[in-house]
């Protein structure tokens, strides 16, 4: 278990990290978002033993890491956005060194390795001759070579192709059965299609801790009807549609929808809570003989959820 107690940083009389705490439980695979310069690396970085905390404790299976520093690391494995490779060195050579500094037995450590990280293809090649994706597979392989309780990953997907990310997640979602997780990302789907739960950070400030498929329920649901119309206009529509107290309001959409026609018009109806009012707006179109060419509901995301809570906490903080 990883145990972050009120935990602040400063860098000289700048505040990165502010009284953030959060619990998590062994075999968890855990996302932590923010935007840009919210805290989030600081954090990790305080986690791995790497940067020292201003004040405030981290424990790692109830032994707080400033009393043994080098037993906490040993639990630890982590990659940077942008993994530290030794480009010139045969992928089987590097892996081999990494065993000997830690003290692995490379006979079985890189068989292992191959196979968890999927390297097979590639280990007699120069690192500086790999695709970005099996970079980051051999960033991967160094946080593993450990065998650590804790895997800690900053942007794992950063700078990947579709085909790339799909694999990387396919990896982490596996090696996330046996190890406690954590993500640090950009890409709010990556949370989504991995991650048991979500912390954001926003401003140095921890802002939501929820499991994710609960995220959503926990911070409120909003609900809108994606329309695309002819035989009226905007106006002649909001009118219509204005009648319902189940609605909030009625907007142009502003997004690159496609046109059927020159005379079509996109609305947007934003409806108070959950409530269902397709059925009635389908016979206000039927009644009023307009075109429908189009109508979709559109549930809040996560990005959605994600705006809501850092919109207004935007730090500059790393």
């Amino acid at each position: 278990m990883i145990k972050v107690s009120h935990v602040s940083k400063y860098f000289g009389n700048f505040k990165a990290v502010d009284d953030v705490s959060f619990e998590i439980s062994t075999g968890e695979i855990v996302g932590l978002l923010g935007p840009n310069g919210a805290g989030k690396t600081t954090t990790m970085r305080m986690i791995t033993g790497f940067w020292g905390m201003t004040s405030g404790e981290i424990s790692i299976d109830g032994q707080n890491i400033n009393d043994d520093i080098v037993a906490a690391k040993s639990k630890i494995g982590y990659m940077p956005e942008s993994a530290p490779l030794y480009s010139e060195m045969i992928v089987e050579d590097y892996l081999n060194y990494l065993c000997q500094m830690h003290g692995q037995n490379p006979e079985t450590k890189i068989t292992y390795l191959c196979d968890t990280c999927g390297l097979r293809e590639v280990m007699h090649k120069n690192i500086s001759d790999l695709s970005r994706g099996y970079k980051q597979r051999v960033g991967l392989a160094h946080a593993l070579i450990n065998d650590p309780e804790i895997l800690i990953l900053d942007e794992p997907t950063s700078g990947l192709d579709p085909n790339q990310i799909e694999e990387v997640r396919s990896l982490i979602r596996e090696i996330g059965k046996t190890r406690t997780v954590i993500i640090s990302t950009h890409i709010l789907q990556e949370v989504e299609s991995i991650c048991d739960r979500v912390i954001i950070i926003s401003g140095g400030k921890l802002v939501a801790d929820s499991p994710t498929n609960k995220l959503k329920e926990q911070f409120g649901e909003k609900v809108a009807i994606n329309l695309i119309l002819d035989g009226c206009t905007f106006a002649d529509a909001k009118k219509i549609f204005g009648q319902f107290d189940e609605i909030a309001s009625v907007v142009k959409r502003t997004d690159a929808f496609t046109k059927p026609t020159r005379s079509s018009v996109g609305i947007t109806i934003n409806i108070n809570g959950t409530t269902e009012i397709r059925e009635q707006i389908f016979k206000l179109i039927v009644k009023n003989k307009w075109v429908l060419y189009e109508m979709t509901t559109v549930k809040n995301s996560l990005e959605d959820i994600f705006h809501i809570l850092t919109q207004n906490t935007n730090g500059d903080n790393k």
